[in-house]
């Protein structure tokens, strides 16, 4: 394996990660946005109410999108070792 493709298998794994961490970030920003609003309209600051919804947030992501991040998953491990 030379440097080059090297630095291809880190950059695909970068790619990878990023695609299948996305819609879970992206839900515990959104719920962390829309609380963050409630908080501040009735000036309610416990950290207890920010963390909670967004936790129970990406772990319903998290099962929600499981098979297509199990799909993406494979799918670079065949392009993985196809490219060995």
């Amino acid at each position: 394996m030379d440097v080059g493709m090297a630095l291809d298998l880190a950059r695909e794994a970068l790619i990878a990660s990023l695609i299948i961490a996305g819609p879970i970030l992206v839900a515990g920003i959104t719920v962390g946005v829309i609380i963050s609003l409630i908080q501040t309209v009735t000036q309610m600051q416990d950290q207890t109410l920010s963390i909670v919804p967004k936790i129970v947030a990406m772990v319903a992501a998290g099962i929600f999108f499981l098979p297509w991040v199990t799909e993406h998953v494979l799918e670079y491990a065949r392009r993985s070792i196809g490219n060995m």
